[in-house]
């Protein structure tokens, strides 16, 4: 049965994912915002920087990126009398994060189904380049 113009408009952009934000898809962001939806009350950089496996001016770059588009907030303190930095989700962070998650989901779910189907035979007429 032919599909309908309808069914092949709803069907444009299916494999687009317009949900994974670039600012947040990007491994070292990524892995910031997974390490800080882990941890409620937020980390010192020192421990972030070790969960991350980031160096220092990494960190504080992405950080900074991270804070200018809401999505961390980040405290200055002091412990005994050394300088510490905390980085905690945002509430926009949190949202956002989850959002992202949702269509992380979704493209995995999409992948997945892929690998249950036999491998698609090549038509006739066509070979390889």
């Amino acid at each position: 049965m032919a599909q309908s113009n309808d069914s092949k408009v709803r069907e444009r952009g299916r494999y687009a994912y317009q949900g994974l934000d670039r600012l947040i898809h990007e491994k070292a962001r990524l892995s910031i915002l997974s390490s800080l939806a882990s941890h409620a009350d937020g980390l010192v950089f020192s421990d972030l920087k070790a969960l991350c496996a980031l160096t220092d001016g990494n960190l504080s770059r992405q950080i900074t990126q991270l804070q200018e588009a809401g999505l961390v907030e980040v405290w200055k303190g002091y412990k005994g009398n050394r300088p510490q930095t905390l980085v905690r989700l945002s509430k926009e962070g949190r949202k956002r994060f989850l959002e992202y998650l949702g269509v992380l989901e979704n493209v995995l779910s999409d992948a997945s189904a892929v690998t249950q189907r036999p491998a698609a035979r090549v038509p006739s007429g066509f070979s390889p380049i």
